[in-house]
């Protein structure tokens, strides 16, 4: 009876063991993935205002190198063969962070980088409806952090991705419809001006006016 006891404690304390040690693995790979995405959205920023800077503008030029850094983004990930879905999000937010630094238009810049995000996710078959939102989420983060107006930055940037889904086809527009449903929750009234309305407001009752007034200009005939 002692040895079975002995042998239970022991499997118990090895079960221990490699819980603790799987617990300390992932807890370390984490870390690596938020140290790579860190490094990310710093490459893509630092690109992005250098390059803004060199051209001297950052109006059409703005546009071609968001168009450029995002297509990039998407060529490595084909070459490595996974990670789309973790970069894109970065990508996004250095991007919008780039050109914020150089005092470029974040609102047009937003809306540009997830189109582009869209359209290149597109033609290497990956999820659109995924890619949009981590685009969508990446540049509402980087508008946080730069103090730019979240609210609209989110609602053009919604209406950007469906914008490039629309250029696809009628499954992509309803995958990233589906998505970004969930995105633009917690961001003030966006939802209701990015996407379709509803026509409560076309069937809402009219105003009645008050027995007050009504019998105010009773009087007033009567007078």
């Amino acid at each position: 009876m002692a040895t079975k006891v002995v042998k239970k404690e022991s499997v118990k304390e090895e079960v221990g063991k490699a819980g603790s040690s799987v617990k300390a693995g992932i807890i370390s790979s984490l870390k690596g993935i938020n140290e790579i995405e860190a490094e990310i959205v710093s490459l893509v920023r630092n690109t992005v205002s250098n390059a803004l800077r060199a051209a001297g503008s950052v109006a059409g030029e703005g546009l071609e190198i968001t168009k450029d850094v995002v297509k990039g983004a998407i060529q490595a990930t084909e070459e490595v063969g996974t990670g789309l879905i973790l970069s894109t999000k970065n990508v996004a937010k250095g991007v919008v962070m780039g050109v914020s630094d150089v005092g470029g238009d974040v609102v047009h810049v937003a809306s540009q980088t997830v189109k582009g995000a869209v359209k290149g996710a597109a033609e290497i078959g990956a999820d659109v409806g995924l890619v949009a939102r981590r685009a969508v989420d990446g540049v509402i983060e980087a508008t946080k952090e730069t103090g730019g107006n979240v609210e609209e930055v989110a609602r053009v940037a919604v209406g950007g991705a469906i914008e490039a889904a629309g250029t696809i086809g009628n499954t992509a527009v309803k995958a990233v419809r589906e998505m970004l449903v969930g995105v633009v929750e917690g961001v003030k009234d966006i939802a209701s001006t990015a996407l379709p309305k509803s026509r409560e407001t076309a069937s809402a009752p009219k105003k009645t006016a008050s027995p007050e007034v009504t019998s105010k200009r009773s009087r007033r005939k009567g007078a």
